[in-house]
């Protein structure tokens, strides 16, 4: 984080900002902090509603002196590629992680879903994954089958006939377009609700703007999604031995 880990005096701010409303991205312009900075920090502190500046200081506190005393992390502490900084690598990941939790994700999924996306390869086994986040397998077996669900991350066998598990570029488009047809349930339960509340009674004309709402939205959010497709493409390549090769190439296609 620029400028160092938050002060008591930033966490008391804080606090005040949530009490007056303020959004996170306007504390953080207060602060001259990012504002994942601010979402994370609310977020492993009772959430907005829950958050005491004294608490959440003496946990950090805490949570500081634990890792001081902790045995190292394993391969996690071990030298990054590319020349990058172990620790600074850590906390971007549990920013991610965050991001992931305010976003809907509960947090071991949150957690799996951050490790592939700061992997270079994007891929890891179960084992792998285990590993690196100091959990057991069948947690790791439990996120995997709840982001498989929502097509977050694919499965693959590798040379060695072992499982793994994958971030690719396609898998936002395809999320994108899941989401998007979730609305049309929205959509057509309103009309549903509109043709028994009786056409052109307040009820049936509030249900049948919001099923105007979704089709509108809906339609949008996959013709947005199809024309910036080739955008996730941009600049990616094949990871081999820590080197990147660019690539116009996509590989493959999950549509």
């Amino acid at each position: 984080m620029p400028g160092g880990r938050l002060t008591q005096q930033e966490r008391q701010q804080i606090a005040v900002g949530l009490a007056d409303g303020l959004a996170y991205a306007e504390i953080a312009r207060l602060l001259g902090r990012p504002t994942s900075t601010i979402t994370r920090e609310v977020s492993r502190n009772g959430g907005p509603t829950g958050y005491r500046a004294e608490l959440a200081h003496r946990a950090t506190q805490q949570r500081t002196h634990r890792r001081r005393q902790a045995t190292p992390r394993g391969p996690q502490a071990s030298p990054q590629p590319y020349g990058r900084d172990p620790e600074v690598v850590r906390d971007y990941q549990e920013t991610l992680t965050t991001v992931f939790m305010t976003s809907g994700l509960p947090k071991m999924m949150a957690r799996v879903l951050g490790c592939l996306y700061t992997t270079d390869t994007g891929s890891l086994t179960a084992s792998e994954l285990a590993q690196r986040l100091q959990v057991s397998p069948a947690s790791v077996s439990k996120a995997i089958t709840f982001l498989a669900g929502l097509d977050l991350i694919r499965r693959e066998r590798d040379e060695r006939r072992r499982e793994r598990y994958v971030v690719d570029d396609d898998l936002w488009y395809q999320s994108v377009i899941r989401s998007a047809r979730s609305n049309d349930q929205l959509a057509e339960a309103a009309r549903q609700g509109a043709r028994v509340l009786g056409p052109g009674t307040p009820a049936a004309m509030r249900l049948e703007n919001v099923a105007r709402f979704q089709d509108f939205i809906t339609e949008n959010l996959i013709r947005a999604a199809e024309q910036a497709r080739e955008v996730l493409y941009a600049g990616t390549g094949t990871i081999s031995d820590g080197a990147a090769t660019p690539s116009s190439d996509h590989g493959h296609d999950m549509s």
